[in-house]
């Protein structure tokens, strides 16, 4: 069976798995934080994603491993942890935990970029899941249209709409809470 702990000795597949799929480990959960309702969900999902993934490793055609990881992640999120057939968008309130920290900064400058992420991430768990899914795609998980494309299964003109919209609707929401 594949997966097995004794597949991970099978010519070198752990070895290179873990090359090509552990570095994006973050964008992974990230998504998964914004899929999902708290820490502990994203961190089962993480894990099935990555067994799944390692499980039928050897039918990855090559090519950019992280729109297939983040698509397989997002099947698990619809398919293991999903109710209805939609994903479950919870708590935006509880902030992933950064696995990196920036470069120094003063006090003020850690205060006004913690309240500007607080309020970013809470106005970002009010959209609407499919825009959600693309912005975070996009703009934190950095992936081209066409993978973003390729991981949502719909066309790159709906992807292009719908960061369209997702934007101008961060953008609306952010100027009514800063009252202008």
């Amino acid at each position: 069976m594949a997966g097995d702990p004794a597949d991970w000795n099978d010519g070198g597949k752990a070895e290179r798995f873990k090359a090509l799929a552990l570095p994006h480990l973050d964008a992974v959960y990230t998504l998964a934080r914004y899929l999902m309702r708290g820490s502990a969900e994203a961190d089962d999902a993480v894990q099935e994603c990555y067994l799944r993934a390692f499980r039928h490793f050897d039918t990855f055609r090559g090519g950019p491993i992280k729109p297939w990881l983040l698509a397989i992640l997002r099947n698990v999120c619809h398919g293991v942890y999903a109710s209805g057939g939609r994903l479950i968008y919870g708590d935006s309130g509880e902030a992933a935990a950064p696995i990196w920290r920036e470069a120094a900064e003063t006090p003020e400058q850690t205060m006004l970029r913690s309240q500007s992420g607080d309020k970013l991430r809470r106005l970002l768990g009010d959209l609407p899941s499919e825009f959600r899914e693309v912005i975070v795609l996009r703009e934190i998980n950095e992936l081209s249209y066409r993978d973003i494309a390729t991981v949502i299964e719909a066309p790159i003109g709906t992807v292009m709409s719908r960061l369209a919209r997702a934007r101008e609707m961060l953008r609306k929401a952010w100027l009514a809470e800063e009252g202008t």
